[in-house]
């Protein structure tokens, strides 16, 4: 594993996965989950996708800003936890990405002085290589998911969560159908809430405070990942739709096809080599990665995984 583009600073790519695919893979597992997924239901319809601003990112396809329609969906309010991911693989006995592998990436903020050395990111040496880490261990070894069965799984591919979403009868939400939910209704704004980031002096999202990589402030109130109902919730009901963790998304990642695609119901191109996520994650800083806003996005291998991906559930209406 190594850096590939932007997902060397925002969450390392299994590179040796980088070849041409199309469709999707037939989940092995029978649709059976528990129903646990608060879905808010959302009336669709049209709304302003993208980014033109100074912010935006020319190379990741945030702009031009385009009327886009979704159809009605159901979302959810909430990012997927670790207790509900415990209960899909205490049922189905899925086994994850990471661990076939048997390792993932790990912020090295997040792991003892005393860890010993192991591979890094070119680029980005902040991300180790963790033997072990995965769902369950997500700093490897003998970490645990004490205290943290509220938190968002991480280290999940866009297999596992589309294997979770198989199980639960849900899906991914489009590119489109996320953004819409992000925005809560707002049209040309940065973030869920509004423009400015911490309005009143409030923290609304959990994102790196201080000098990256070095110094975190902790002003957010957390090191690492914060519990999937943290901070207030945008005008849709939505939670932690910036920061926090990257979100795999259904479409396969372009850099054009939105801008030159269709305009209703877009579901991004045929095929690929990297699905796209949104929303930015607990590592974000705008001194080297300002994607913690609604437009933002970012593109990773579809086995990919890291301390700092998870997603969330949607469905038809």
């Amino acid at each position: 594993m190594t850096e590939q583009g932007h997902g060397g600073c925002c969450a390392p790519a299994r590179v040796a996965s980088l070849r041409p695919r199309s469709g999707d893979p037939a989940p092995a597992l029978a649709p059976g989950g528990s129903g646990d997924t608060e879905l808010v239901a959302l009336e669709g319809g049209w709304f302003q996708m993208g980014s033109d601003d100074a912010y935006a990112y020319e190379e990741d396809g945030e702009g031009p800003v385009r009327s886009v329609r979704v159809d009605p969906f159901r979302i959810a309010a909430r990012s997927v936890s670790n207790r509900q991911f415990a209960e899909f693989v205490n049922a189905t006995g899925y086994v994850t990405t990471a661990e076939h592998y048997g390792t993932s990436f790990v912020f090295a903020g997040l792991l003892p002085d005393d860890f010993p050395p192991t591979r890094g990111v070119v680029g980005a040496p902040w991300w180790r290589e963790v033997p072990g880490a995965c769902w369950r261990r997500p700093e490897g070894g003998s970490s645990t998911l004490d205290a943290k069965a509220d938190h968002p799984v991480v280290h999940v591919s866009w297999e596992d969560a589309l294997a979770y979403c198989h199980w639960s009868g849900l899906r991914l939400p489009t590119e489109a159908e996320w953004e819409h939910a992000a925005r809560g209704g707002l049209e040309g704004m940065r973030f869920p809430w509004g423009n400015m980031l911490r309005p009143g002096g409030e923290h609304r999202m959990n994102v790196w405070q201080g000098r990256f990589p070095t110094q975190n402030t902790l002003a957010d109130g957390y090191l690492g990942t914060a519990p999937v109902g943290a901070f207030p919730p945008n005008a849709f009901g939505m939670r932690n739709m910036t920061g926090n963790v990257w979100e795999w998304t259904a479409d396969w990642f372009s850099a054009t096809w939105h801008r030159d695609g269709p305009r209703e119901n877009p579901t991004g191109p045929a095929s690929g080599d990297r699905r796209a996520l949104r929303g930015g994650s607990y590592l974000c800083h705008s001194s080297y990665c300002y994607r913690y806003r609604v437009s933002a996005r970012m593109a990773n291998t579809p086995d990919s995984c890291s301390g700092n991906i998870g997603f969330r559930c949607a469905g038809d209406a």
